[in-house]
């Protein structure tokens, strides 16, 4: 088991944003109105929490291989939001000692403040999270 999770990186645009709120049908103005976004309490639009979550699972894809994804038990928690222009990087560390084996996991922005942190823990093999 690999220590550590190859990372995953994004830049997140106003473009970005615009096109994941349409696959994802999430036009909250929060994320697509920069009006609304700006009178809001958070100042200015913010990506959607789930694309930084994407990052995460591309970590864990690219380090344990798509097979083991459907057991893994993924718990995080939003600690800031993305803004425009913000480069994100999903990635973490396996738990020492853990054990079934656990990684803990984390989205930072350029800045290396965590924007999401959790635990992926992955269960043995025939067990589904």
């Amino acid at each position: 088991m690999q220590a550590k999770l190859t990372p995953s990186t994004k830049h997140v645009d106003f473009d970005t944003i615009l096109k994941y709120a349409a696959v994802t049908n999430d036009y909250n103005p929060i994320h697509v109105d920069k009006e609304f976004a700006a009178k809001s309490p958070m100042g200015g639009i913010i990506a959607h929490g789930t694309m930084s979550v994407a990052l995460i699972w591309q970590a864990l894809k690219n380090t344990l291989g798509v097979q083991a994804l459907n057991r893994i038990h993924l718990e995080i928690r939003f600690v800031q939001p993305v803004r425009i222009d913000d480069d994100v990087t999903g990635g973490g560390e396996l738990r020492a000692g853990s054990e079934p084996p656990a990684y803990d996991v984390w989205v930072r922005n350029a800045k290396g403040q965590d924007v999401i942190k959790g635990t992926a823990t992955l269960k043995p093999t025939g067990a589904s999270a």
